[in-house]
Formats: structure tokens, C-alpha cells, sequence
């Protein structure tokens, strides 16, 4: 089990109520790609948790006593390892099923952030063109390059060199945990609409300020030109196709 401590004070909410707040939460890596917080029961509001029998085991960890957190009016699922001793005294809830997360003062969506996940932007003077279907739609020479750690490179242009008479807003919004919230576009070519295929951060976090305002294309479903040659596109990847608050492009 791979797991290490971390310093920031973390915060949880649900429906409007405090459920949890400490300084002593434990990163484990339930998954490969981000930790989740396991926090000391001492630190739950006394009355906020109610056994829920037994959760199916985990390999390497045993069964999971399962809980349901009850705050605001609402209710959200929550588990423990009893027979693992760094996790005993310790419970996870489900971040999604949760109303808001903090660390320090600041909001996080989707999952916890990986301390060893990088986002680096950087500016560009590539020629960059995007088609699609044999039509460009957009080209600029200052390009916005974001490389982050597990994802493909993308490219980040003005949104005065993408074609405005080809897009329609979307109502998709979507989150990333290391730059905030999404907004998407569909775009119209010869007669044929391509949903949420462009989007743009308008007001992103801190870290990716640099990126504010500028959009990007999926890769997998345009054609991109950078300095005169075909830039290849990664193979299609379902966890970089926007779905509601669960976007990671």
C-alpha cells in the first residue's frame, strides 16, 4: 500500500455541514493516478457517522467496514480498515458522493492532488493549424503548450485564431483538479456538428492562470499541423472525453 502524510488541512462538507476537519490526514494511493484522504476518526463530527456492516474485501488490506455519513440532509457512503493498522483509526470518504473538499482554503474537485503531478505551461511560437473534416478551423504562431504529467501534450491557442462562425456554446461544464473548471464549445463543419469538441478555462486555478481565457481541440478528433508537419494524435482515451465534473483533459 503505498501511502505518505501530508501537512495541508483538509475539509470536508456535506450539505452545507462540516463532516470532517484535520491536519493529519494520510494520502493513500487507492488508485495509480491520484491519493485519496484517510482522516482520523478523531477528526469526524461526533454523530456524522453510522455503520453500515461490511464492505467486500480489498486485496492486500482485508474487508472494509462501511459507513453513512448523514449531514444537511443528505447522505454519502464512507469505509475503514480495520485489520490494517496504519488505517485502523482511519476512514475514507466517497469524494464524489461528498459537497465540497478543501485543502488549506481552497476548493478542490474530482480527487485529491497528486503531489507528484506536474501541470507546466508554457508560451510558444510553433505554427500551429487544426482541421477538421479537410476544413481549418484554426491557426495561430503563439500557441499556449501544456505539458501534465500522464496526459498527452495539448495545445492551447488565442481564441481569436479558432473560426467564431463554426462554434456553439455547449451546457457542458466539466472540472480538472489541476486547472479548475471547463467550458466547451461544439463546432459546425459542412453541415456535420462535433459536440464538446473545444473548450476553454476561463477562470483557472493558480497553478494554470497561464491558460485563461485560451482553448483547446481534442487531439484524437481534429487533425493538427504544427511548423508544416502532421502532429500525430494519441490514441482515443474514454478517461480525456468530457463527462460532468469528471474531465481530466
Amino acid at each position: 500500500m503505498r501511502s505518505e502524510p501530508t501537512e495541508k488541512r483538509i475539509r470536508t462538507f456535506l450539505g452545507g455541514e462540516l463532516v470532517a476537519d484535520t491536519d493529519d490526514a494520510l494520502m493513500v494511493w487507492d488508485v495509480s493516478y491520484h491519493p485519496s484522504y484517510y482522516v482520523p476518526l478523531a477528526d469526524v463530527r461526533p454523530g456524522v457517522l453510522e455503520e453500515a456492516g461490511t464492505a467486500e474485501p480489498v486485496p492486500g488490506r482485508g474487508p472494509a467496514v462501511a459507513y453513512t455519513v448523514r449531514a444537511g440532509g443528505r447522505e454519502a457512503p464512507a469505509w475503514r480498515f480495520a485489520d490494517v493498522p496504519e488505517l485502523a483509526d482511519r476512514v475514507a470518504f466517497d469524494f464524489a458522493a461528498m459537497g465540497s473538499w478543501f485543502e488549506e482554503d481552497e476548493e478542490i474537485w474530482i480527487h485529491p492532488r497528486s503531489p507528484y503531478k506536474r501541470v507546466d505551461v508554457l508560451p510558444g511560437s510553433r505554427h500551429v493549424r487544426v482541421e477538421v473534416g479537410g476544413v481549418t478551423v484554426a491557426e495561430t504562431n503563439r500557441p499556449t503548450l501544456v505539458f501534465e504529467t500522464g496526459v498527452p501534450r495539448r495545445f492551447y491557442l488565442p481564441m481569436v485564431a479558432v473560426r467564431q462562425d463554426l462554434l456553439t456554446p455547449s451546457d457542458t461544464v466539466t472540472f480538472c483538479p489541476y486547472k479548475g473548471e471547463a467550458i466547451y464549445w461544439h463546432l459546425t463543419v459542412d453541415g456535420t456538428t462535433h459536440e464538446d469538441l473545444v473548450w476553454s478555462y476561463q477562470w483557472p486555478v493558480n497553478e494554470s492562470i497561464a491558460i485563461a481565457g485560451l482553448v483547446c481541440f481534442y487531439p484524437d478528433r481534429v487533425t493538427t499541423h504544427v511548423d508544416g508537419g502532421l502532429h500525430p494524435a494519441p490514441p482515443e482515451d474514454v478517461a480525456t472525453m468530457p463527462s460532468p465534473r469528471t474531465q481530466r483533459s
